[in-house]
């Protein structure tokens, strides 16, 4: 059987696009051309791979299924032909998916959307936000850089810590706690807000304040950090937030920050990669790019232990 791998491409990029004029427009290749490609790759599969649903085009279920393994074919395949080669950033077109922390993607997106348009100007990419649960989409290839505040436990994914910050508590201007020093007992006895995007009424803070013999009540729980400080500017709610990357925010709203009165280690960050990406020369920029742009607001990582 004679196969023609280009239909893996194609059909990466179509499964990708979710559509003909999307995917020939990635490949640089007309639409009637796409068209006739697609007919071949039904052919080849015995699948119709993507059928119409309104308006649009939807993968079919055997198209699902085959989606992570033709994306990570077609990866290794440029990884084997393209290892030792230079890549032109000039004439670099690409898509990039980046799932950060909000706090995270508001502090450092900015300085790398920047530095990837004005390197690269054609490479495009996607700041989307964290899911509400732990799904594998690095695994998947659906996202190419995500952060963490620990090391990934998957062997197949790779992290690299890019540095540290520490938990504050922003409160708003005026508020009766900024009258005197906050301690851990002034602290506990206020209301609080949680950052939680699935929701959570508690947080790592409580079990350092159970250490002290003390609890706080946790009012309401918000889905990013740009939300818990709007919310803690109307109200006389408290949200521990990390102080540096989240700083800027901090300083747009008007609001009040204090050391946080109970002892609890930095928050490491972490970038983490799918290992099938470790060699490919284009996401090796992007990662230093990523990692410039935490550090211009982190400073550097400490030294491994």
């Amino acid at each position: 059987m004679q196969l023609d791998l280009n239909l893996l491409t194609a059909l990466d990029a179509l499964l990708e696009e979710g559509s003909v004029a999307g995917a020939a427009a990635r490949l640089h290749v007309t639409a009637p051309a796409m068209s006739r490609t697609l007919g071949r790759i039904r052919k080849a599969t015995g699948d119709p791979v993507l059928v119409r649903s309104g308006h649009t085009m939807v993968p079919t279920a055997h198209a699902l299924a085959l989606r992570e393994e033709v994306h990570d074919l077609v990866h290794r395949a440029h990884a084997v032909l393209s290892t030792r080669r230079e890549i032109d950033l000039a004439t670099l077109e690409r898509v990039f998916t980046v799932r950060w922390h909000d706090a995270l993607t508001a502090a450092c997106g900015p300085a790398l959307v920047a530095a990837v348009h004005r390197q690269a100007p054609g490479v495009r990419l996607r700041l989307v936000a964290e899911s509400s649960s732990d799904t594998p989409e690095l695994r998947r290839g659906e996202v190419d850089l995500a952060s963490g505040t620990g090391p990934s436990t998957a062997p197949d994914v790779i992290s690299r810590l890019l540095g540290e910050d520490r938990l504050v508590v922003a409160l708003r201007t005026g508020h009766p706690l900024t009258a005197r020093p906050l301690t851990a007992e002034r602290y506990a006895a206020a209301g609080h807000l949680t950052v939680s995007r699935r929701g959570r009424l508690h947080d790592p803070v409580d079990a350092a304040l159970e250490g002290l013999g003390l609890r706080r009540t946790v009012v309401a729980a918000a889905p990013s950090a740009a939300t818990a400080l709007q919310l803690a500017r109307e109200t006389d709610l408290l949200v521990t937030v990390p102080g540096t990357i989240i700083r800027t925010a901090l300083d747009a709203l008007g609001l009040t920050t204090h050391p946080l009165p109970v002892p609890m280690a930095p928050i490491p960050v972490h970038l983490m990669w799918h290992r099938r990406h470790d060699n490919d020369q284009a996401h090796r920029w992007l990662r230093e790019q990523a990692c410039a742009a935490v550090e211009a607001v982190l400073g550097p990582p400490p030294p491994a232990s």
